[in-house]
């Protein structure tokens, strides 16, 4: 495979997905509002980039296409409490398994099997059930909890990423989840959608295009780092996901029609190609996948992407390499930095045509 004059040793390269990123561009608070976030345009047949605004949007969708969106719902995952003796505990809880909850805990090498964390104000206890196989991984389960969702959403807070250097705040509450958010499930926001309004959407609808969910809910397989320096060595963590059939059949006639499916982030586009099958189409389903998209993927179930600016060397932009190709993709990104793009969940997007 060639691509853009690169080889294909260049391709699998983790090296080839990292570039310069002034920290004064990793955006920490959202735009005042959703749809004046900047939008990035990529045309992948001319490799033409064009600047917008993310209320344009709209312009580059046709009546019959379907615009598809994760619907999963940030938990505030993000617990804080002590050791009997007295040491702080920081925990972010990565998803549910069964009664308990696979966790990250810090400082992990003090929280052994049978340890346990107490929360101010309260007499719910979390005790370390065992340890996983990820660096700080914990199963967990709480004590003297009637009502685990309502304790998590009282002591809980919004787990914004590591880069946005400020604690969460309320305005985080509602910016960091979509609007159309609606299943508990996410440790992390599918940030593409971040950018979209209620009234946003009504005018998508207005021009004819159909709207489609799905869920995916973001865990660790996301925004777990890259250490392959071979990609292809890259292990995704699964992550829960569901299809219904009004999705399924949807997808299935936009495809039929010949008009374009167009996935909001990164998560909607593995969700449908881990769904998509050749001879049936979309199929309803849920269950787990660790699908990895990296180039030289051959993309069957969608034809459009809306995405944020991603992390030097993250699966997520090897993702969008995928499908926008290596060299245009980081030209898009050169061209993103010099022009003062605001980058990561609370930063601008991109449209890749």
């Amino acid at each position: 495979m060639q691509e853009g004059g690169r080889g294909t040793k260049d391709v699998f390269n983790l090296d080839s997905y990292h570039f310069h990123l002034p920290q004064e561009l990793i955006a920490q608070y959202p735009a005042e509002r959703r749809d004046d976030s900047r939008l990035l345009i990529l045309d992948r047949k001319t490799g033409k980039l064009e600047d917008r605004v993310f209320s344009d949007v709209v312009d580059y969708l046709e009546a019959d296409d379907t615009l598809v969106l994760n619907k999963t719902r940030v938990i505030p995952a993000r617990l804080y409490g002590s050791k009997p003796t007295g040491g702080k505990v920081e925990i972010l809880l990565l998803r549910k398994k069964g009664s308990d909850w696979e966790a990250l805990v810090q400082p992990a090498r003090r929280l052994r099997k049978g340890s346990e964390i107490i929360f101010p104000g309260s007499n719910v206890i979390a005790e370390v059930i065992k340890e996983l196989a990820v660096p700080g991984g914990r199963l967990i389960c709480f004590k003297n909890c009637q009502d685990e969702e309502e304790f998590i959403d009282k002591a809980g807070h919004m787990p914004l990423p590591p880069y946005i250097k400020r604690a969460a705040q309320d305005l985080d509450k509602n910016r960091y989840q979509t609007i159309y958010a609606r299943e508990n499930g996410s440790v992390a926001a599918p940030t593409a959608g971040l950018h979209f309004t209620e009234q946003l959407l009504e005018k998508v609808k207005k021009k004819g295009v159909n709207i489609a969910t799905v869920v995916l809910h973001v865990g660790l397989g996301t925004f777990r780092p890259v250490y392959s320096r071979d990609i292809r060595g890259h292990k995704m963590h699964s992550e829960y996901y569901k299809v219904d059939e009004n999705t399924a059949c949807l997808l299935s006639d936009t495809r039929k029609k010949g008009k374009s499916i167009v996935a909001v982030g990164t998560t909607v586009v593995r969700t449908l190609e881990t769904v998509y099958d050749e001879r049936k189409g979309f199929l309803p389903e849920e269950g787990e996948t660790d699908k990895f998209i990296y180039p030289g993927y051959d993309f069957k179930a969608i034809d459009k992407l809306i995405t944020n600016f991603h992390l030097p060397g993250s699966s997520l932009l090897m993702l969008v390499a995928a499908f926008a190709g290596l060299s245009s993709t980081m030209e898009a990104y050169r061209y993103a930095v010099e022009q003062r793009y605001r980058f990561f969940s609370y930063g601008d997007a991109m449209f890749i045509l």
